[in-house]
């Protein structure tokens, strides 16, 4: 869902596999633990390797976006005969997370946050606030999406933006599934409150992308999301799928 954060899942699964390298595990380990930007030698020293070596490695994690640089004199001087600054390396600001199947406990916690705020901040009941976050989401999601060509089916058009979000949309005939709850841990814990919050994050895609012509309903199942979605001529909606 919100990749901002991150990145791809390719681009970040790929940052995390630079750490299966012992040598640069110790480095990243190193680097962050420290409290100042660390130079090559004080790591290559600290990990007990060559400073060649150690420069391999912690460009590789610069690379990756494990870790970022700055240069500094670390004499303290300047001007002529000072030397050239030292390149230096501390914790990239950039978080990375790969989960599978694709989980975003950080957007729920974001999101049910804000509804919580809402609510203290203007007394309106928190539900309502948990709706209007959610819907919100969903809406900026669809908008963010590349638009569908005119001629598409409204429902690929609807499980094609819930595909990039993690949701594992699978069509049968008038109906998709979606095979994977990104809030999954957080449904088996608050099941009516978590479904309701998926609902309104689905139905506010369906309504972007597709208006009146998809319905998103709750038919909540073990082995995936809670939600489906329908060709509005197919679907029969309930009072109790309403968000």
């Amino acid at each position: 869902m919100d990749r901002e954060r991150s990145g791809t899942l390719a681009a970040d699964a790929a940052s995390i596999g630079a750490l299966a390298d012992p040598v640069r595990l110790a480095l990243y380990r190193y680097v962050v633990a420290q409290p100042e930007p660390v130079s090559r030698d004080q790591a290559a020293e600290a990990v007990g390797v060559a400073r060649h070596q150690a420069r391999f490695h912690l460009d590789r994690l610069e690379t990756d976006g494990l870790l970022a640089s700055s240069r500094a004199r670390l004499t303290g001087r300047s001007g002529p005969g000072a030397g050239r600054p030292a390149k230096l390396y501390r914790r990239s600001p950039r978080e990375v997370a790969v989960s599978l199947p694709d989980r975003e406990y950080e957007l729920a916690g974001r999101l049910l946050s804000d509804a919580v705020a809402e609510s203290v901040r203007d007394g309106s009941p928190v539900l309502d606030a948990v709706t209007r976050a959610f819907a919100g989401y969903g809406r900026a999601a669809a908008r963010q999406a590349p638009p569908a060509e005119p001629d598409a089916d409204p429902l690929d058009g609807t499980a094609e933006v819930l595909a990039r979000h993690g949701y594992e949309p699978h069509r049968d005939g008038d109906r998709v599934d979606l095979h994977n709850c990104p809030f999954h841990a957080l449904a088996q814990a608050q099941t009516d409150l978590i479904c309701h919050a998926n609902l309104c994050l689905v139905a506010a895609v369906a309504d972007e992308v597709a208006h009146d012509s998809v319905t998103a309903r709750l038919e909540p199942q073990p082995d995936r999301c809670c939600v489906v979605l329908e060709s509005s001529q197919a679907s029969a909606r309930r009072p109790g799928d309403l968000c």
